[in-house]
């Protein structure tokens, strides 16, 4: 007769809860990778955090090998270093690392507001007017306005219509992952958001390239300096 015992569920880890469920079909490896990266990406792993092999094996449900395969992905890709004394750990920005990041993301995404000026469908540019609109009503819901700000983003990026800039401002944003909890926190910041947002959108409807990119890279010195000011008070 079969057993009727059951099994006790397995302990929650920071891996458990990645949104890119068990990766079930994929070669071990990748899916491995890609719930360390997720993990690392919406701060379930954090900057500094020593990753142990067996650890993140018994958590994510495979052997230390295609762990060991993802962490060496994940290493050439900058999100994860090897420390002399902790070993394998999250990786982690310094000052200068994180203005060099702004300034690069200033470059490519003021690049993407150009593109898109040019090149964006109407369909698109309505797109990126509903996600205005759809940030506005998540106003005082720090998750939702993250969301919803990350959505206008990668959206803008894909109404560029230029597939190695894409894939330029993907791998950027894989690191701007590592500064942590965002800006939006502050509701000053969230509502400036929003009308630099605005600001990007007139543009692109207007088919005006310079003044898109221009609206783009102020937007993105404004997040900068929100930024630093966190970086300097952590540090006094």
């Amino acid at each position: 007769m079969a057993s009727t015992r059951k099994t006790r569920p397995r302990a929650a880890s920071p891996i458990d809860e990645t949104p890119d469920a068990r990766g079930e079909g994929l070669p071990r490896g990748e899916s491995a990778y890609r719930h360390i990266r997720a993990a690392i990406q919406d701060g379930r792993l954090k900057p500094g955090e020593r990753l142990r092999e067996i650890e993140l094996a018994a958590q994510v449900g495979l052997s230390r090998t295609p762990i060991r395969e993802a962490l060496g992905r994940l290493s050439a890709e900058g999100l994860v270093v090897h420390d002399a004394t902790r070993g394998v750990v999250v990786a982690e920005l310094d000052y200068n690392m994180v203005n060099e990041l702004y300034y690069m993301r200033e470059v490519l995404e003021g690049t993407a507001a150009r593109l898109a000026a040019q090149h964006a469908s109407e369909v698109e540019i309505a797109i990126l007017d509903e996600l205005c609109q759809q940030y506005e009503a998540a106003a005082g819901d720090r998750a939702a306005l993250t969301a919803c700000n990350r959505r206008f983003h990668e959206t803008l990026y894909r109404c560029s219509h230029n597939r190695y800039l894409l894939n330029m401002v993907t791998v950027l944003h894989d690191a701007l992952s590592l500064l942590g909890s965002t800006t939006l926190a502050s509701a000053e910041r969230a509502a400036q958001t929003l009308s630099e947002h605005r600001q990007v959108v007139a543009a692109i409807r207007a088919r005006d390239a310079d003044a898109a990119e221009q609206a783009l890279r102020q937007h993105i010195r404004s997040a900068q300096k929100v930024r630093m000011q966190k970086l300097f008070a952590q540090a006094l």
